[in-house]
């Protein structure tokens, strides 16, 4: 059973609007993705934790990709299963904005996270934005321009990030990291730049364990087989990222640090990153800065010029400044 949330509810920036209400009322856009049912499941189930007590999903807007088979053939059945849970079905985002407290963005398509991001902005309620934060970095640096605009913290973040083993690399358990080596799988989807729909769980996790601080990266490509990415950090550090595209989906790594070689955290469920959402809508402070999301989609458009260079060294700022052009475009729609 539910119980009732106690203390105050902060938010920088946005303040949330649970008055009356006994939990914190959650809105989904998307049901085109496993992460949808699972996070339901979660904040829904008959529990003492934190997630079950505090948070219920309430509403949810189905699309959703129109495009990517893989995608929206999920609608169907992700939405029979958060009904299951007492999650009113919407006909629009408008609707299901009028009632609930935050929302997740979880739609599997990059490619209109900015569209459906912009509603959410222009309504003040706070926002999770799922991976990828849009399909392109123009589309991501456009996304957090409109979020300043409207006053509104928003965070998006790869499951990855956050295993326990993760946590205790970035808080330095283990030693300073004087390099990484990370994988992750890979798949081309035509809608999305490369590694953007899939391949950047890993590079996440390489920015998780290295930091910020990138500033040029290489390619080799072997199409079918794998893509091997080596970046330069500004302090001299070396990390790389391999897309495995064939055989046994498998996420990991390894550090380097002055006493050897230290295991990257894999995947751990979904429960580790809901726990920093529900941080994340309890106090408004998104725990991954506009600045690391950013310079992941930068190493990644980096990488694919890279690529189509035939492997010669790329800057993540020439990158950057390409997908500013595409940013200033984007947001000439969203005066």
């Amino acid at each position: 059973m539910k119980r009732i949330l106690f203390g105050l509810i902060a938010a920088s920036a946005v303040s949330l609007s649970v008055s009356g209400q006994n939990i914190i009322k959650v809105g989904i856009i998307g049901l085109d993705t496993s992460h949808s049912s699972a996070f339901t499941e979660l904040m829904n189930a008959d529990s003492d934790d934190a997630l079950a007590r505090d948070f219920q999903v309430v509403a949810a807007y189905p699309y959703g990709s129109t495009t990517i088979e893989n995608s929206f053939k999920k609608i169907p059945q992700n939405t029979e299963t958060v009904k299951k849970y007492g999650v009113k079905i919407t006909e629009s985002i408008s609707e299901m904005l009028d009632m609930v407290d935050v929302v997740l963005l979880e739609t599997n398509d990059g490619r209109i996270h900015l569209d459906q991001a912009a509603e959410v902005f222009k309504s003040g309620k706070i926002c999770y934005i799922d991976k990828p934060i849009g399909a392109t970095l123009g589309q991501a640096i456009a996304i957090y321009e409109l979020a300043e605009k409207y006053g509104i913290p928003i965070f998006s973040s790869s499951a990855l990030r956050y295993s326990p083993q993760n946590d205790d690399i970035r808080a330095g358990k283990f030693g300073q990291v004087q390099g990484a080596d990370c994988y992750s799988p890979h798949f081309v989807e035509p809608t999305h730049p490369d590694f953007g729909y899939y391949g950047i769980h890993g590079v996440e996790t390489l920015f998780t364990v290295m930091g910020t601080g990138c500033k040029e990266v290489v390619r080799m490509n072997s199409p079918e087989q794998s893509d091997v990415v080596v970046g330069r950090w500004d302090d001299g550090r070396i990390g790389t990222f391999r897309g495995v595209m064939n055989g046994t989906y498998i996420y990991g790594g390894n550090i380097f640090t002055q006493k050897g070689a230290v295991p990257v955290g894999g995947y751990e469920g979904y429960k580790v990153l809901l726990d920093k959402i529900a941080e994340f809508f309890r106090t408004g402070i998104a725990p991954v800065s506009k600045e690391e999301t950013l310079e992941i989609f930068a190493f990644m458009k980096a990488s694919n010029m890279s690529r189509d260079r035939g492997g010669k060294p790329v800057t993540l700022e020439e990158a950057y400044k390409e997908g500013a052009k595409e940013a200033r475009k984007l947001l000439k729609d969203y005066k």
